[in-house]
């Protein structure tokens, strides 16, 4: 699921999502009493390949990130100022203030408050403190691979600042501090629902990633279809949240197009930020709950195509609904 990245923030988070794909057949484990891999396609979550390693800092980079002046206590936005242009080759950050809270580990959600500023002219170009919006995250995401190994290993009340080749091939600073982490559960825990008859068929693995088993005459549906799989204990979900969500996204030929599965880590983005399909069949549903989503066309991309995803496709999720919070 593509979803819209905070403008300051994709400085130093990756752009796009990894796309993984699997062949339909019938190779695979069998599916719940809907569907069995013997009779439609399969589709299958695959490992996205480990990304190449940015090349060191020079020498120059580093001097250049030390000289950059951070001035303010921790818990008020800083200021930021240094020689401009800035120039860096590769990502170069420094520790400003090491935390004092929790230590940071990978899966915990964090959640920091940052301010970007121009490389070019010392502007700033965006600031969590100045919306009141803090960001969150679940650390391992590779949407954020800039900051993942750079806090793993730090504490609660961390400042980093980095500066990076933003979307724009501009040079931005980017200051970090870490408020919060909290640690999420990896997958749906809860009552198992027996879903209707006739569905595309999930079976789970051991750590509770999804194979999704199409039925061979499975008729697209005209309208949204939502099948809870497993109904959690938490509150119900409202159309203005953030979620943190495991998900796997399939056509019905069985090609895999999406999944935080192959990614490694859970993923939190605002309910109101992507199609209608997951707007809508999200929300209400209760934290800790595991959803199937068949989506029609007209709820998702519609004649548009995207990326693997053809125009006019009908989409089928399963969904692990971790969290939900403020937007």
């Amino acid at each position: 699921m593509k979803h819209r990245t905070t403008a300051g923030l994709a400085a130093v988070a990756l752009a796009s999502i990894a796309l993984t794909g699997c062949a339909s057949g019938d190779d695979g484990g069998s599916g719940n009493a809907a569907a069995s891999s013997s009779t439609g396609n399969v589709c299958e979550v695959t490992a996205a390949a480990e990304p190449s390693p940015a090349p060191s800092p020079s020498e120059e980079d580093v001097k250049a990130v030390d000289a950059i002046e951070v001035s303010g206590p921790v818990g008020k936005e800083p200021k930021v100022t240094f020689k401009a242009p800035l120039e860096v080759t590769t990502p170069t950050s420094r520790v400003v203030d090491e935390g004092t809270g929790e230590e940071l580990a990978e899966g915990a959600q964090v959640t920091i408050n940052y301010v970007v500023i121009a490389g070019k002219d010392g502007s700033t170009s965006g600031s969590t403190w100045e919306t009141k919006k803090p960001e969150s995250f679940t650390l391992g995401d590779p949407q954020y691979d800039l900051l993942n190994d750079r806090l793993i290993g730090q504490k609660v009340g961390t400042r980093l600042l980095m500066a990076s080749t933003a979307m724009d091939q501009t040079i931005q600073v980017t200051m970090v501090e870490v408020t919060e982490a909290k640690e999420i559960p990896t997958r749906a825990e809860g009552t198992e629902v027996a879903p209707e008859e006739g569905l595309p068929a999930v079976e789970l693995a051991d750590d509770g990633q999804p194979t999704v088993t199409i039925p061979k005459d499975y008729e697209e549906p005209t309208e949204l279809v939502v099948q809870p799989l497993i109904e959690g204990d938490g509150a119900k979900v409202t159309k203005d949240q953030t979620v943190t969500v495991q998900y796997a996204g399939c056509l019905l030929d069985g090609t895999s197009f999406d999944s935080s599965w192959s990614r490694g880590t859970p993923t939190s983005f605002p309910l109101n930020g992507v199609i209608p399909g997951w707007t809508n069949g999200i929300a209400g549903q209760k934290v800790g709950s595991q959803v199937l989503l068949v989506v029609p066309a007209d709820q998702g991309y519609g004649e548009q195509e995207n990326g693997a995803i053809p125009a006019n496709s009908t989409l089928v999720f399963v969904v692990d609904i971790l969290e939900a919070k403020a937007a």
